[in-house]
């Protein structure tokens, strides 16, 4: 259950977490290169938020994408499925959520969503990280990047996540 008042606007999207077994550094980074150094993979929800309003009350004005970049990207935290597999183990374009939303089916959509494969998008961020001379390390949950459209929360909602055979992850907004 996330608190009344955690949050200012949460908005949740489903993605594949993806736990780091080894780095992942250096240029041209493939999907074989993420797998290699991929402990497992689990369903996730991340949780999205601002520090600041989506839309100054007394402007009128919306965020601008300056202001989603100094916002981290409004990332806010995320929560894991208790289900996990190797990232061999299926083609993770086809694992795929169905979320809903106080019992209405809100969003669906599969993994391939992310730049066609969720690897992609570990990929991409190993490689543009390698740029600032940086990596992704051992022990990390790097999630693949959404496959849905963020979902608005309201108090009192009760989402769910339904990952088919990766399980069902639940959040209730109190």
């Amino acid at each position: 259950t996330v608190p009344a008042g955690r949050f200012i606007q949460p908005r949740i999207e489903a993605e594949i977490a993806f736990v780091m077994k080894a780095p992942l550094a250096g240029a041209d980074i493939s999907i074989d290169n993420v797998f290699d150094a991929t402990d497992y993979i689990t369903p996730a929800l991340e949780i999205l938020d601002t520090r600041i309003e989506r839309m100054n009350k007394e402007s009128g004005k919306i965020r601008t994408f300056f202001d989603t970049i100094s916002d981290n990207a409004a990332n806010a935290g995320i929560v894991v499925g208790d289900r996990s597999a190797g990232p061999r183990e299926a083609d993770l374009r086809w694992i795929g959520a169905i979320v809903s939303r106080n019992g209405e089916v809100e969003e669906t959509g599969l993994g391939a969503g992310v730049l066609d494969h969720p690897a992609k998008g570990i990929a991409w961020l190993a490689n543009r990280l390698h740029q600032y001379g940086m990596r992704i390390s051992a022990g990390e949950v790097v999630l693949s990047g959404s496959f849905i459209r963020p979902v608005e929360c309201r108090h009192g909602d009760q989402i769910a996540a339904d990952f088919g055979p990766y399980g069902t992850i639940r959040l209730a907004f109190a």
